[in-house]
Order: C-alpha cells, then structure tokens, then sequence
C-alpha cells in the first residue's frame, strides 16, 4: 500500500473514531460507579479460589474503618511514643 493510500486510510480511521457516539447504557455505569457488584462468573470464580477475600467484600464500613486505623501504626516505636500517637 502506497504512503497516500496508507495516510487516507489512517484519516478515514482517525474521523471515524472522532465522531463516533455509541449508545450509553445508563444502568451498566450506574452499577458500575454505585459500587454495586454485577454477577460476574470469573468474580465467582477468583472467590471460590481466594475465600479470604470474599469475607471481606460485604464487611461493614465500621470494620474497615478500623483496619484503616491500624495501617498506620508505627510498629518500631517504643511504648511512650505508642501512647503519644
């Protein structure tokens, strides 16, 4: 393929993609952005094989707010400086 033919083809392709607006499905990206989990076999899947995961996928916000909390313990600092922070 010539470089003309090869430039047209790349323009044609570029102009395409630009004006392209395909269908939004409203439902699929509310699911998605509200955090809800859609029924996904190879969720299922990865659950069945990693079941300490799965516990924690309907833990209360409480619950992980305390574990939050605990990451940030300095694990090296004396007792006082335990009590300080």
């Amino acid at each position: 393929m010539g470089r003309g033919r090869q430039k047209a083809k790349h323009t044609k392709v570029a102009r395409e993609l630009k004006y392209f607006s395909p269908d939004t499905n409203y439902n699929a990206l509310e699911r998605e952005l509200t955090g809800h989990p859609a029924n996904d076999p190879r969720l299922d899947e990865d659950l069945a094989k990693w079941p300490e995961y799965e516990a924690g996928k309907d833990a209360d916000t409480d619950d992980a707010d305390a574990d939050a909390d605990d990451q940030y313990v300095d694990h090296y600092a004396t007792e006082d400086e335990q009590k300080r922070a």
